[in-house]
């Protein structure tokens, strides 16, 4: 993180928008804002957790995936369908693990036009050190209480079921 501003920029265009006649779009303008600039500061804390592993916090969510999987190995379509991401996204991911040793792509053994992503020993280290570090460096002290972590975890939770996200 740079030098803090000397004030807050989102509360500043919150003013703006009021001064505008936008008044009754002002705070939710200001709410979405916010979260948006939240979810920078978060993934740039997670990034430079995880830069020494070699991953970035998409590679890595892959591997946790693949970790918690029951057999430590997943089809590609359904790893792209549980981390919500464009099946591109997952084959570039899958590629640059490979690259590095942490993941093997192997045909399905029943289904032949599906590809499975398995971890390697390699990868099962990296995943498991990765949350390690994550747990120690980011989500043991994440910047918000407990109590607020648990209304955000309810209001973003409403609004991603809400937008369809998912289902109850």
């Amino acid at each position: 993180m740079g030098t803090p501003l000397s004030r807050d920029p989102i509360a500043e265009a919150q003013r703006n928008w009021e001064e505008q006649g936008w008044g009754d779009l002002a705070a939710p303008m200001a709410a979405i804002t916010a979260i948006m600039r939240t979810q920078q500061i978060l993934l740039a804390r997670i990034e430079s957790t995880l830069k020494p592993f070699g991953l970035t916090f998409a590679r890595y969510e892959l591997l946790a995936l693949l970790n918690f999987a029951r057999k430590g190995a997943l089809p590609m379509n359904k790893a792209s369908a549980l981390l919500q991401v464009h099946p591109t996204s997952v084959t570039n991911a899958v590629d640059r693990l490979e690259r590095a040793g942490l993941v093997a792509r192997s045909p399905h053994p029943t289904d032949g036009r599906t590809t499975l992503i398995e971890l390697t020993a390699k990868g099962r280290t990296a995943a498991k050190n990765a949350a390690t570090a994550l747990n120690t460096e980011v989500f043991r002290a994440p910047g918000f209480s407990p109590g607020d972590v648990k209304d955000l975890i309810r209001i973003l939770g409403e609004f991603r079921r809400n937008a369809g996200d998912f289902e109850e």
